[in-house]
């Protein structure tokens, strides 16, 4: 059965298969759409199985990402570079009147040419006249995933080239995404964010399922990062990326989901039986991701790096992580250090 995915430069939905492909193109005649078989994602009014009008197709084993030119291009173009392995900072280079927008706290060091101001709310409409319903709208965004109701914009105000860097508080990987590649928007767990070009949109995503929300890892609020500039996102330890196509399943631990494009249906699966749920030290559930899409998983998630410290500040220190034994597992075990 043929199955359908769209874009139309602010959403994206899929699969979808017969009626419901037809429906979605008729109520979407401007958005983007690629199935099995397609070379390129096209217009739905091209497309001769939605319109009803012959057209050739050439062949493709997975969806390249959505044409740039998908929507309006608003984020500054910016350059970066990023320093470091396990304790990374990126280096933002910035044009004369380009700005960067970033977490409080989050600078490393600048040019003194580069103006720093805060605002309120995410910063993507910093300059442009926005009004107060959207900077509070885009400041309560942030309150719902943990963040500060505050970021910081940072403008070169001077000639020539000018740096500013920003580093992240725990050790793990910068991971730099650019969202016109990625078809305009990204999900990711809620403290990622570090920094983006102007023009970045700081948003939320909610977990639908309720399991997924209760036990996904990550609870049911995400980050939603829209736009098409570069941002920056920080993951625990390494990371790795994964390209899934149609169907393909990985099971992944609940909080070592980094990031995923919204293509990517998020779900949880049971992790083996009774005994392997109790002692196996995995918990209850596997994330399942199921493509098509991309997904980056990360090697250490900030959650288990702080498990880890408290419970080596513990009286007995608890080596037996994921046992339900607890500290009579580490006293047979002898682990009293």
């Amino acid at each position: 059965m043929t199955q359908w995915f769209f874009h139309d430069g602010e959403t994206q939905a899929g699969p979808l298969d017969g009626a419901a492909a037809t429906a979605f193109a008729r109520a979407h005649p401007a958005a983007h759409c690629w199935r099995q078989g397609m070379a390129e994602w096209l217009p739905v009014r091209a497309v001769a199985e939605l319109t009803g009008q012959a057209s050739p197709w050439g062949g493709a084993a997975m969806p390249p990402p959505p044409s740039p030119s998908v929507g309006r291009s608003r984020a500054d173009e910016i350059d970066f570079r990023i320093y470091g392995q396990e304790m990374q900072f990126v280096e933002v280079e910035l044009d004369p009147g380009e700005s960067a927008v970033a977490e409080a706290g989050g600078m490393v060091y600048k040019d003194p040419a580069v103006e720093m101001a805060t605002v309120f709310g995410d910063g993507s409409g910093a300059g442009t006249g926005g009004g107060f319903m959207d900077k509070l709208l885009g400041a309560g965004k942030r309150l719902v995933t943990g963040e500060s109701l505050f970021t910081t914009v940072f403008t070169h105000r001077g000639s020539g080239k000018a740096k500013v860097a920003f580093a992240a508080p725990y050790p793990g990987t910068i991971l730099p995404l650019k969202l016109s590649d990625l078809g305009g928007s990204i999900i990711c767990q809620k403290d990622s964010f570090l920094a983006a070009a102007k023009g970045v949109s700081i948003g939320i995503h909610f977990q639908r399922k309720i399991l997924t929300g209760l036990f996904g890892g990550e609870g049911f609020i995400m980050q939603r990062l829209e736009g098409d500039g570069w941002v920056f996102a920080h993951v625990g330890g390494t990371v790795v990326e994964r390209q899934l196509g149609p169907g393909e399943v990985l099971h992944v631990d609940t909080g070592c989901v980094a990031a995923f494009t919204p293509s990517v249906d998020f779900d949880l699966v049971q992790a083996g039986g009774i005994k392997t749920m109790l002692f196996g030290g995995e918990g209850v559930f596997f994330a399942t991701l199921r493509g098509p899409g991309r997904v980056w998983i990360q090697s250490l998630p900030c959650s288990r790096l702080a498990g880890r410290m408290l419970s080596a500040a513990a009286p007995y220190g608890n080596k037996g992580e994921g046992s339900v034994l607890g500290p009579l597992g580490n006293l047979v075990m002898g682990n009293r250090d």
